[in-house]
């Protein structure tokens, strides 16, 4: 498999084992994020979803850097109040052009299987959107970070201050937000924002994919149950998400990859699930 769009391409490296990887791809402009992106972005996602020889999609970055932020061209298309006379409906349609954007990286999170940030170089502004939003999380030790909006006369508004303060604590989104300082590979796993931290790029490349075919080879309903039931318990109370799970598995968990799964122990071989 291998889909390519203006902004994105998907590749299929490891045949048969149900990991693909998702590229941004505008190496020349560091992957900052255009119009398009926006728009091929959630699509690209949506495929991978409905494709059922998908199990985990690696999201990483082509050429030096994983994402410098918003491409400056689309902020200013999105701002200039003299594309309509009325205020009113400007600040209407640019509230929907908000939204819009918005709604492509909360795609990740509406995609039911595991997206893996691979991260490497810059991530910066928009860069740090995606990657909290993302469900893990891994860079290498010359990564660096900024939630930097702050600095462009921004209040960041694509999901990085509702999420990073879940990730790293309040103080710790609080300060990094309203400095906008970079913070490197080292700091980012200290704060949590990232799991593990790499030597090199091929360490990375390498143990991602170990821990991504890991995940593919899992019962697809209880990875992607998960995932569903981790997102929505972490804007609820704990009894409110015991009440989720419970209806959940009441739904899912009578199903041929829990006999599999057991079997498969039992024999002390590997289980073998049917797809999504």
């Amino acid at each position: 498999m291998e889909v390519k769009y203006k902004t994105l391409e998907i590749v299929n490296r490891t045949p048969n084992s149900g990991v693909v990887y998702l590229y941004l791809n505008r190496p020349s402009q560091r992957n900052a994020l255009s119009r398009d992106f926006f728009s091929e972005f959630p699509e690209a996602l949506s495929s991978l979803d409905q494709n059922p020889n998908v199990n985990v999609i690696v999201l990483a970055g082509a050429g030096d850097h994983f994402c410098s932020g918003i491409d400056l061209r689309t902020l200013t298309s999105v701002t200039d109040p003299s594309s309509h006379a009325d205020r009113g409906r400007f600040s209407e349609r640019f509230r929907r052009d908000i939204k819009f954007l918005q709604e492509a990286i909360t795609a990740i999170e509406r995609c039911r299987k595991p997206v893996i940030a691979c991260v490497h170089g810059a991530c910066i502004g928009g860069g740090i959107d995606i990657i909290t939003a993302c469900d893990i999380r891994f860079c290498t030790k010359d990564s660096f970070f900024s939630v930097k909006e702050v600095d462009l006369a921004i209040t960041a508004d694509l999901g990085t201050l509702q999420r990073l303060p879940a990730i790293v604590g309040f103080g710790n989104a609080m300060e990094l937000a309203l400095t906008g300082r970079r913070f490197s590979g080292s700091e980012a796993k200290q704060l949590g924002l990232v799991s593990r931290v790499f030597g090199s790029k091929e360490e990375l490349d390498s143990f991602v994919r170990v821990v991504a075919e890991g995940i593919a080879a899992k019962s697809p309903l209880a990875v992607t149950g998960t995932k569903a039931v981790l997102l929505r318990s972490r804007d609820q109370t704990v009894e409110q998400g015991l009440d989720y799970v419970a209806t959940w598995n009441s739904a899912m968990l009578i199903s041929d990859d829990l006999t599999e799964a057991v079997s498969a122990q039992m024999q002390k071989r590997k289980a073998v699930f049917a797809k999504l």
